[in-house]
């Protein structure tokens, strides 16, 4: 592992320990040239996935684009750290499980959706409204009128408020 500070080519790890999901493994590094110390997070990728976005243009699958998303989606929402991370892993796990290595956006973007769907309507609205494009305030009042009623906010355990 290179130095992200100094280059040099031979790091050495001083401590490793699993997520709390058991999903990655972060190592604390230390660079005996510049004594510099820094993180490594180590996860298990089942297949290399290529996303074909609607264009039919192919770019790599991008793990940090799709939290990205998720937390802006998120961003001042009830929700820990370490469910996001747990609804990001789920998501990369199914999509590398389908057995293709090729996956349209639509279905990236339909998972985020499903999954989002079930966890906080605000976040599943702010989502739809940027994945679906929406362009005037009709368009959000025909995705809210499609929305069913619910009783009251799920907080960060999930459980509906009271």
């Amino acid at each position: 592992m290179h130095c992200p500070f100094c280059g040099h080519e031979d790091t050495q790890v001083k401590d490793s320990r699993p997520s709390e999901d058991g999903s990655a493994i972060r190592r604390r590094r230390f660079c005996a040239t510049c004594g510099q110390r820094f993180t490594t997070v180590e996860r298990v990728q089942l297949r290399e996935l290529t996303v074909v976005k609607s264009d039919g243009r192919r770019v790599p699958f991008d793990r940090d684009k799709l939290a990205r998303s998720i937390r802006t989606a998120l961003r001042k929402r009830p929700i820990q750290e370490e469910r996001i991370e747990r609804i990001v892993n789920g998501i990369v796990r199914q999509l590398e499980s389908n057995g293709d290595s090729d996956v349209a956006s639509k279905q990236v973007g339909e998972l985020v959706m499903d999954t989002l769907k079930g966890l906080d309507q605000v976040a599943y609205v702010r989502f739809a409204s940027v994945y679906r494009n929406f362009r005037e305030a009709k368009d959000f009042e025909e995705f809210l009128g499609s929305l069913p009623e619910r009783g009251g906010e799920a907080d960060e355990e999930g459980r509906a408020g009271e």
